[in-house]
C-alpha cells in the first residue's frame, strides 16, 4: 500500500508539472501573439483592428509559422521544419529559414519576397519592408547571415549580406546594399551602403524613405560639374588660339 501511495503521488506530481509546463507555454505563446498584433497596429496606420492584423497580414502568418518550424528545427526535425517553412513561403511569399532567430515584436510589412537566412538573428521591435534580404555572400561557413539589434528598420528592397551586426535603432534605407557592420543609431544608404548619419541618440523616430542623401546622384552631379569645367577651359583655349592667328602678319 505504501508503494502504491508513493507511486500515485509521483504520478500526480508528474501530471501537475506537465499541466503547468503546458500552461506556461500557452501563456507565452499568447503573449507573443499579442505582441505581434500590437506591432502591426503601432507601425501600420492601415491596420484598422486586431482581427484584421491577425487574419489578413502575411507577415504575421509567416512569423507564427516560423515559431513552429523553429521549434522543430531545434529538435533536429530538419525535414519537417523545412517543409513547414516552405509551405509558409508558398502562402505568404516570405521565406524564413527554420534556423533563424526572431525577436519579439517583429513587423514584416507587406512581406512579398522577404528572405531571412538560416543564421540570421533579429532583435526585438524590428521592422522589415517588402523585398528585404538578410542573406549571405555564399563564401562563408557558420555564422554567415546578419544579426539585427533592437529596433532596426530595414527599408524596401534593401539587402544585408554577411555575418556582421546591424546596431540597435539603426536604419537601412530602401534599396541599400549593406556589406559591413552598421553602428548603433546610424543610417546607411546607397550601393554599397555607407553611413550618412550616426550618433549616440536617435535623430528621428522613423526612417524617411524619400529625403535621404543619394551618393549616386551626388557622384553624377560632381561628374557633370567637372565636364562643364573642362568644356569651359577648352572654349577658352580655342578662343585664345583664334586670336593668335589673327595677330600673325
Amino acid at each position: 500500500m505504501k508503494y502504491t501511495a508513493t507511486f500515485g503521488g509521483a504520478v500526480r506530481r508528474s501530471v501537475a508539472r506537465a499541466v503547468l509546463t503546458v500552461s506556461e507555454r500557452a501563456e507565452r505563446a499568447a503573449d507573443e501573439v499579442r505582441l505581434d498584433i500590437k506591432a502591426v497596429r503601432e507601425r501600420d496606420p492601415a491596420a484598422k483592428s486586431d482581427l484584421e492584423a491577425a487574419l489578413l497580414y502575411p507577415g504575421v502568418h509567416a512569423i507564427w509559422a516560423h515559431r513552429l518550424s523553429h521549434a522543430l528545427y531545434e529538435r533536429k526535425h530538419y525535414i519537417s521544419a523545412r517543409a513547414l517553412s516552405q509551405a509558409a513561403r508558398f502562402f505568404t511569399g516570405i521565406e524564413i529559414h527554420p534556423g533563424a532567430k526572431l525577436g519579439h515584436g517583429l513587423f514584416i510589412d507587406h512581406g512579398g519576397a522577404v528572405v531571412i537566412g538560416e543564421t540570421a538573428e533579429i532583435g526585438d521591435g524590428c521592422t522589415l519592408y517588402q523585398c528585404v534580404t538578410l542573406g549571405g555572400t555564399g563564401k562563408d561557413r557558420g555564422k554567415r547571415h546578419p544579426t539585427l539589434g533592437r529596433g532596426v528598420i530595414v527599408g524596401a528592397g534593401a539587402k544585408i549580406l554577411g555575418g556582421f551586426r546591424i546596431g540597435d535603432n539603426a536604419k537601412i534605407a530602401a534599396g541599400a546594399v549593406v556589406l559591413g557592420p552598421v553602428p548603433d543609431n546610424s543610417t546607411a544608404v546607397g550601393i554599397p551602403a555607407r553611413i550618412v548619419r550616426s550618433g549616440g541618440v536617435r535623430v528621428v523616430d522613423r526612417l524617411d524613405h524619400v529625403h535621404v542623401p543619394d551618393p549616386v546622384s551626388a557622384g553624377m552631379k560632381r561628374l557633370e560639374d567637372r565636364i562643364e569645367e573642362i568644356g569651359s577651359r577648352l572654349e577658352k583655349l580655342e578662343g585664345s588660339g583664334k586670336e593668335t592667328k589673327k595677330t600673325e602678319p
